[in-house]
This record gives structure tokens, sequence and C-alpha cells, in this order.
């Protein structure tokens, strides 16, 4: 059994994989700024194993006690990305809400007295950049344009604890699919008939099944051979149009309507890139360490999700 904390804990990802940890007997702290919202959500009658504890990620606080004696620190905060323009204010936030925090908790394992074996902490597969036609893997170079930027000072910012003999792992996520996250938004549009390529359809579109996600995480815990970038994104990229095709497929409803990239443009501004822009990435670690992803095609992901 190990002793975990958490963070981000009742976002899409972090709820799985709470229920994960819980049904393995560990034991998990979740670090949550509305601590209300963290206790409805996991009920001592349903979660015995679970603490839920009030913090403020921007400041070191009583709630630093809990680093100390615990065996690993999954770090899963951060604003959403998509489906807002990106204002100076909502780019600040972004920032804010992965850099700032995963400094203060790396700065609360600095002043542990005994510190965790392995830090996971999110980043993304926006540290590549975007691009039409290069794949990439965890040697790959980072970009340069806004995501790139935030998720390399994001990183920066967990780099630290590999100081303090801490094994860090950057996990680097696509867009995760399962009920409610980005498919809860695509849905209802689908279902009336109104689902269409973005743009130009030609984007790659770098996804991973949501247990897929939690389960990478519980191994890349377990192991001690993974270390640094690990992608999370199935070993099948698909364009966005052959998305589209896939999403109408499993809920049985034509997609023959296109969203124009310039409508997305006057609506989401720069935050249209979440979009219009894609990536193909390859979970080249994930593969040599013989993970085995339950859903590597969109096929049997969307399959499973709407059965």
């Amino acid at each position: 059994m190990m002793q975990i904390v958490v963070t981000g804990a009742t976002g899409f990802i972090g709820i799985k994989l709470v229920e994960r940890l819980q049904a393995l007997g560990d034991r998990i702290i979740v670090l949550a700024r509305n601590y209300q919202k963290a206790s409805l959500q996991f009920p001592q009658a349903d979660f015995p194993n679970v603490e839920v504890i009030g913090y403020n990620p921007l400041e070191l606080g009583e709630w630093t006690r809990v680093i100390s004696g615990s065996d690993a620190v999954i770090n899963l905060a951060g604003e959403p990305l998509a489906g807002v323009r990106w204002t100076e204010n909502r780019k600040q936030q972004i920032r804010d809400s992965r850099i700032l925090t995963t400094k203060k908790l790396v700065e609360a394992i600095a002043k542990s007295d005994q510190k965790p074996r392995v830090l996971i902490s999110g980043s993304a597969i926006g540290y590549y950049g975007t691009s039409p036609d290069k794949s990439f893997d965890e040697y790959s170079y980072a970009g340069d344009d806004f995501l790139a930027n935030v998720c390399k000072d994001w990183e920066a910012e967990a780099d630290a604890v590999t100081g303090l003999g801490v094994r860090l792992v950057k996990l680097r996520t696509g867009i995760v699919l399962g009920l409610g996250g980005a498919i809860a938004k695509m849905l209802p549009i689908f279902q009336i008939g109104g689902g269409g390529k973005i743009g130009s359809g030609k984007q790659w579109f770098s996804w991973i099944h949501r247990d897929d996600l939690v389960n990478l995480i519980i191994y890349a815990l377990q192991d001690d051979r993974i270390v640094g970038a690990l992608n999370a994104t199935a070993p099948q990229a698909v364009t966005n149009e052959d998305f589209t095709v896939a999403f109408a497929k499993a809920i049985k409803r034509p997609a023959f309507l296109p969203v124009p990239a310039a409508a997305l443009i006057l609506v989401f501004g720069e935050g249209a890139t979440v979009l219009l822009d894609g990536q193909r990435v390859v979970p080249h670690k994930a593969q040599i360490n013989k993970f085995a992803f339950r859903y590597p095609d969109i096929d049997s992901a969307l399959g499973q999700i709407f059965a």
C-alpha cells in the first residue's frame, strides 16, 4: 500500500485516478482548492482511503506536512485550455495554475523531512508545438508558441525535484477521451447532426482513452524505469477528419457540417489553436516499456465510450 498525494483530483482525469487508487488499496491524500467540492466528490462512506485537505496552491501552508512520508505525489492541477477565449487574463490563469502551483509543490517537497520517491507532474503535448507533418516522441525538441512555452516553464519547475533525489515523470498528455471532458462538449452537436470536421480537418489529433491514461499513470508510479518525459497518447493518432468520421459512426449520426476556421478564430481568438492546429505524438517510452494500451485505436476507444 502506498500513500499518494494528488492535486487536481476533482478534474476529469483526477476523479478516475482516485477511484482506481482507492480500488488498489492505496491511501490517497487529496489537496483541493475547494474543500467542500472535493469532500462531496469523495465521501468517506465510498472512499474510506481518501483524506481531503484544503489548500492554497500558490502558498506554502499547513498542507505541506502531508508531503513528508508520502510515497508519491501526482500533480494534475491546471485550468482548462479549450472552449474559452484566450484573453491576456485567461492566458495568465493558464500559466499560473500550472507553473506557480508546481513551483510551490516542489518547494513543499524540498522542505519535507522524508521526501516522496516519485513526482508525476502533469504536462501536455502542446510542449512540441504544432506541425502538419512531423511526428514527435519524448526526445523531440520543444515548440515556441504560447502552449509550448507554458509547458516548458511548467516542466522546468518540476525538474527541480531531480536534485532532491526524487524520481520525476513529466506526463505529456494528449486529448483525453471518456464520458465527460472533450466528448461531453462535442456530443450534443453531433447528436443533432451538426458535427463535422474543424477547419481543414487535416490537423493531427493525438488522443488517449481516459482508462489508458489512468493505467499509464499507475504504471509510471510503480515502475522505477519510467523517468523524465512520458507521452500520454494512444499509439494511433488520427486526423481531425478521421476522428469526426469515427465519432459520427460510434453514435450513429451524420457528420457533414464542417466548422470554418475563421468562425473559430472569431469566437476563441488565439485559443482556437487548440482546435485548428495539431501534432502527431508517439508514445515511444510507453511502447518500449511494454505498456499495454487497452484502446490503441480510435474505433475501439469510442466503441467503449458509447457502448
